[in-house]
């Protein structure tokens, strides 16, 4: 499944569907944020960062810029686990809880978080992170 520009934002299976092909056998943690508009839909996707078999380097800074720069109005944030366990690390925990402040601070809610594992995902809001 496609969750492609223009479309609106369901739930957060529909953002796994869409990117499990693409992360779930990657070697390195992907970074990306799902841009949306006003009314939620979909308006591209930003790979934000590359990391490790085990890490990925986010900076809020960094992370807003973009954000900012492509005049989104909300964000969903997705990851991938190399190691296939979609369990939020705490320093999944906490980089999601600062990105969060920020978003909130700045106008630019994040509507979820998604790791991605093999088989399997976590969403922040529907397995109760936030």
């Amino acid at each position: 499944m496609e969750f492609v520009p223009g479309q609106p934002f369901k739930g957060s299976y529909d953002v796994y569907a869409h990117f499990r092909e693409r992360l779930a056998s990657e070697p390195v943690e992907h970074f990306i944020a799902v841009l949306l508009d006003n009314k939620h839909r979909k308006l591209k996707d930003v790979t934000l960062s590359l990391g490790s078999l085990t890490a990925s380097i986010v900076h809020p800074r960094d992370v807003y810029r973009r954000i900012v720069r492509d005049a989104a109005a909300a964000v969903i944030f997705v990851h991938n686990h190399p190691s296939g366990d979609a369990t939020p690390s705490a320093e999944d925990l906490e980089i999601t809880r600062r990105l969060r402040e920020v978003g909130e601070l700045i106008g630019v809610p994040v509507l979820d978080h998604i790791i991605i594992g093999k088989g399997r995902f976590v969403s922040f809001v529907d397995d109760g992170y936030w």
